[in-house]
């Protein structure tokens, strides 16, 4: 019986040390990858982490990728295939692919999605010891995640100022995209994700659009557009990259001739070799 007992107390001791142990945070020394971390209570806050070997909370920056699909559809593992990619591309850089809230039959109209993204940054900002990277933030985002990652990193820099913003053919203002939409399905998703037109409710519209929140502090940024995208017209880019020249902000804009919403190859190619210099200019 003491023998049994003996044994239960051993086993109970190790497990709270291994218990303890994980507590102090990942191990630095390699690349670790996390995957469907929870960062809410809905299934779909959840998020990726993949975490370079040699990391720090000085140096190792984070870059948060945020997936499009018109904020009712896509899904974080759309940007699984161009994990290895990011990681020779950017060497160094911790990445969190996120997923947020999709509006469906009424449910999860704006602001779901921009507050899913601002409670996965708090939540990255509460992980920093635990992941050992720093607060040196990148917001990358495509199509819908794009108008996202404007919206945190302008109207949220209370919150953390990311070092910079790409913004692959992100809307920029939803009343001008209301009023001038390139497809004429636009204005129908937007008032129901939304919930109202821009007359029936003008302030939600402008609270929940990036070009409200530009100011000269913004976080240098660079829009990649389409001249032929009817989604998101090219007028969203330019009404912003206009705005923030006025408010000398560092930015970029780099425009396709004859690329929609989406770009081949060779554009993208093009693309990202233009972000990487971006960023390696612009976030220390």
């Amino acid at each position: 019986m003491f023998r049994y007992l003996f044994l239960g107390l051993l086993i109970l001791a190790v497990s709270c040390k291994k218990d303890s142990s994980e507590d102090t945070g990942t191990n630095p020394a390699i690349a670790q990858s996390f995957t469907d971390v929870a960062y809410g209570n809905d299934n779909l806050q959840k998020m990726d982490i993949y975490l370079p070997a040699g990391r720090d909370t000085i140096n190792t920056k984070l870059l948060v990728l945020i997936h499009g699909g018109a904020w009712i559809e896509g899904d974080k593992s759309d940007f699984d295939s161009n994990i290895n990619d990011i990681k020779i591309l950017l060497p160094g850089y911790a990445i969190a692919n996120i997923n947020y809230r999709l509006y469906s039959n009424g449910n999860n109209k704006f602001p779901a999605q921009e507050d899913d993204v601002k409670a996965a940054i708090n939540f990255l900002l509460g992980k920093l010891q635990y992941y050992k990277v720093s607060k040196n933030f990148v917001y990358l985002g495509a199509s819908a995640g794009a108008h996202l990652a404007l919206l945190q990193g302008y109207k949220y820099s209370n919150i953390i100022a990311p070092k910079a913003i790409v913004s692959f053919f992100g809307p920029t203002d939803l009343t001008g995209l209301y009023n001038h939409p390139g497809d004429p399905s636009i204005p129908t998703i937007l008032a129901s994700i939304v919930g109202y037109t821009p007359a029936q409710n003008a302030s939600i519209y402008t609270s929940s659009s990036p070009i409200t929140y530009a100011s000269a502090t913004s976080a240098p940024t660079i829009l990649l557009q389409g001249d032929a995208d009817v989604l998101v017209p090219l007028a969203q880019a330019t009404t912003l990259n206009n705005q923030l020249t006025s408010l000398k902000v560092t930015h970029q804009l780099v425009v396709y001739p004859g690329e929609g919403h989406g770009f081949n190859d060779t554009d993208m190619s093009d693309a990202l070799s233009k972000v990487v210099n971006f960023l390696k200019m612009n976030v220390p």
